[in-house]
């Protein structure tokens, strides 16, 4: 962890960190998050991946609202058909964990959305990544939406669909050149994205 952190930002483990050359992972966890848009957002961009195989950026960095809206806007450029089945599956996702009895008593920590199209329009969202949830505490309670402290065991989950949820829909309304256009240019067959 300490050689991640230095490659992005050389100046920010302390001098310790560098005589030991090392760093906790509750401390490289926390300061990832402050260098994309976790912190602000509540979700970052882990990837996005061509049918050929190629990424089409580094995201570890990618903080700022209008970054993450490019980088979904690059996405789905040649293919704008999927920006309404995407933004309504991320409703029903929303919809079915606000309504789920395992979500109400579970801190979801570090699992991830895949979105996935292909060049004939489908496409999907899965929820992925579920190894590190764990019940909560007899007693406890959390809303997924309120800031994490040391202890509540929020895990801001809702909080980041909610923000996901309002991109899609500001991109939604967005213009593209006619779908037709793109599907005689691009030749992907599958594309994905993973949150």
């Amino acid at each position: 962890m300490y050689k991640k952190m230095v490659e992005i930002d050389a100046a920010e483990p302390t001098e310790e960190e560098h005589a030991q050359q090392a760093i906790t992972k509750p401390r490289y966890m926390q300061w990832r998050e402050t260098i994309s848009s976790s912190s602000s957002l509540g979700f970052r961009i882990e990837g996005i991946k061509t049918s050929e195989g190629n990424s089409l950026k580094e995201f570890k960095t990618t903080k700022l609202e209008e970054d993450v809206k490019c980088a979904l806007r690059d996405f789905i450029s040649e293919n704008p058909c999927v920006k309404e089945p995407f933004l309504r599956r991320l409703c029903d996702i929303r919809a079915a964990m606000e309504q789920s009895e395992f979500f109400r008593r579970h801190e979801v920590i570090g699992s991830s959305l895949l979105f996935v199209y292909d060049s004939t329009d489908l496409c999907s969202v899965n929820l992925i990544d579920f190894g590190k949830t764990i019940p909560l505490p007899e007693g406890a309670s959390i809303d997924h939406r309120s800031p994490w402290v040391e202890g509540n065991h929020e895990d801001g989950y809702l909080w980041g669909l909610d923000n996901l949820i309002r991109l899609w829909k500001e991109i939604q309304f967005e213009h593209y050149a006619s779908p037709a256009k793109h599907r005689a240019a691009y030749r992907r067959s599958i594309s994905a994205m993973a949150l």
